[in-house]
């Protein structure tokens, strides 16, 4: 049965719907549409059609053929062949449902696939000089070589907060309705980065536990996203509980963060300050870069998504950049958001020397992720950490990919103690004024903000193996005693970011008058001339 289209004034889809109906009567061959929603996508196609009379639809898929008369089941040289048969004279949009299977010219590579790849070049000839267009609608995008140049790809993207409001209104009646001003903002925003049926099933599943849809179903709606993004296998969706009272020193990296806590508001928009765009922290392992991550989205009361690097690169040739567009089209749909990140020097460290081998896959989802980088307009903020920042290639690092690059060093004696506090403020909160937070941070030295809060686990072990009643500053000492801290071992990397930081402009993100002065050393002993550091 075919689909009846919805009433074009009351679509949120009118700007796409154009620019199909231009590139149609434009006569572009062949209409690439990556959508994991078919339903939406074709309702966007009968709009289309519906823009000039006599202009016909036709879909078709392998199991059930073409819609209008059932036939070239099973066979897409046949329904290719219909394509070829067409009067050209006719204004005809055939659209072919999920034929990336046939395009897929890696392995498993079929040799009965060539065929059709080569059927599908002859028609891009014969379309060029036609009123017929040939729209291919898939979830992945494959696209052998053969067919790139003639090839145009439309990305169908999530629903934005003007959808969403508006599949709200269509999909819930006024009266269980139970949202309106800052309530349904926060409901609306909750569903950004979910499908159109994903928001769909989360409704219907509150209207049928309680009759209506009100501001306590936002918690339900964040937990769909969760799982709808836990479902992607390289984005995390993150609730974070930190703010910046629990990060002991990094004043420097505070007061930055504070000073653009409001960068994505409409004031902020009114006044002209363009979205920020991202951090680089940099540091040995344990000194703050990923709960410094968790803190400004917190901070900045949006959500945190975390890309796992190691599951961007897939399996098969093409999947990687198939994800890294997955990946986008998530953190735009959910914007503004935070993106962090982590440990980037692991995914693209040394891919400009050439050690990638993966045959170039690293390089291009690089250089796909930058790009997007230096040219998204949407708000999204990224957070990248860093441990080895000596292997990254140098276009990451420019200006226009982060708006600043900050240097996590070994806390001070002063942090280290505003460190234990945090942490024994968390545990032991009655009994905070019992500990000698200044000897436990004199004795401390080296040690990051990672290790501190280990050797006071170690003391409470200490203590409750002792069958103690609680642990005392003593136990801690004890602790620090028996710890090797990373520093001791890492001297040499710890130098070299160190080198590296004053030679790339990095600002500190600590108030450490020593270390400015040791990074101002650095920038005379290689000729950089004087440095602004804080």
């Amino acid at each position: 049965m075919n689909k009846q289209p919805q009433s074009p004034e009351n679509t949120p889809h009118q700007g796409l719907v154009q620019q199909l109906d231009l590139m149609i009567r434009a006569r572009y061959p062949l209409l690439y549409v990556v959508t994991a929603e078919e339903d939406p996508v074709e309702e966007v196609l009968y709009q289309v059609a519906e823009q000039q009379e006599q202009r016909k639809l036709l879909f078709w898929d392998i199991v059930r053929g073409w819609d209008d008369n059932g036939a070239d089941k099973g066979s897409v040289m046949a329904a290719l062949g219909r394509i070829a048969k067409a009067a050209g004279q006719d204004s005809t949009i055939f659209v072919l449902r999920d034929l990336h299977p046939y395009l897929r010219m890696h392995y498993p590579y079929s040799d009965k696939h060539s065929p059709i790849v080569r059927e599908l070049r002859n028609l891009v000839g014969k379309l060029k000089t036609s009123r017929q267009t040939l729209i291919l609608t898939s979830n992945v995008l494959e696209l052998p070589a053969e067919l790139r140049e003639e090839t145009t790809v439309i990305d169908f993207p999530l629903p934005d907060v003007r959808e969403i409001d508006y599949l709200i209104n269509l999909l819930v009646v006024p009266s269980k309705l139970k949202v309106s001003g800052l309530a349904k903002e926060q409901l609306i925003k909750a569903c950004q980065g979910l499908s159109r049926a994903r928001i769909s099933r989360v409704l219907a599943k509150a209207l049928a536990a309680k009759q209506q849809v009100d501001d306590t179903d936002i918690a339900l709606i964040l937990e769909e996203k969760k799982q709808a993004i836990r479902q992607t296998e390289i984005l995390e969706f993150f609730t974070t509980k930190e703010s910046l009272k629990t990060v002991g020193g990094l004043e420097n990296l505070k007061q930055w963060v504070r000073m653009r806590q409001e960068a994505f508001t409409e004031e902020a928009r009114k006044y002209g300050i363009p979205n920020p765009k991202g951090v680089l922290l940099v540091g040995i392992q344990g000194t703050g870069k990923s709960l410094s991550a968790k803190t400004i989205a917190h901070e900045w009361r949006l959500p945190l998504l975390r890309l796992d690097t190691g599951r961007l690169f897939g399996g098969i040739v093409g999947e990687s950049e198939s994800r890294v567009r997955q990946l986008i089209q998530i953190c735009e749909a959910t914007a503004p958001c935070v993106l962090w990140i982590d440990e980037i020097d692991k995914a693209f460290g040394n891919i400009t020397a050439g050690y990638d081998g993966d045959s170039g896959t690293s390089r291009r989802v690089f250089g796909s992720l930058i790009t997007w980088m230096q040219e998204k307009t949407t708000p999204v903020f990224i957070v990248a950490t860093a441990n080895n920042v000596q292997i990254l290639p140098a276009e990451l690092l420019r200006k226009g990919r982060f708006d600043e690059i900050f240097f996590l060093n070994l806390p001070t004696e002063s942090e280290r103690q505003d460190i234990f506090k945090v942490h024994l403020q968390r545990l032991r909160p009655s009994r905070l004024r019992e500990f000698d937070l200044g000897l436990l941070a004199r004795n401390a030295k080296n040690f990051s903000g990672a290790e501190i809060e280990q050797v006071i686990i170690d003391a409470m072990y200490r203590a409750f193996g002792n069958n103690r009643q609680d642990f005392t500053t003593v136990d801690i000492l004890r602790a620090i005693e028996e710890t090797v801290p990373l520093a001791a071992i890492a001297r040499h990397q710890i130098q070299e970011l160190k080198q590296w930081a004053a030679e790339a402009g990095a600002r500190t993100a600590s108030k450490d008058t020593h270390l400015a002065e040791e990074l101002k050393q650095y920038t005379i002993q290689k000729g950089i001339g004087p440095l602004e550091v804080d």
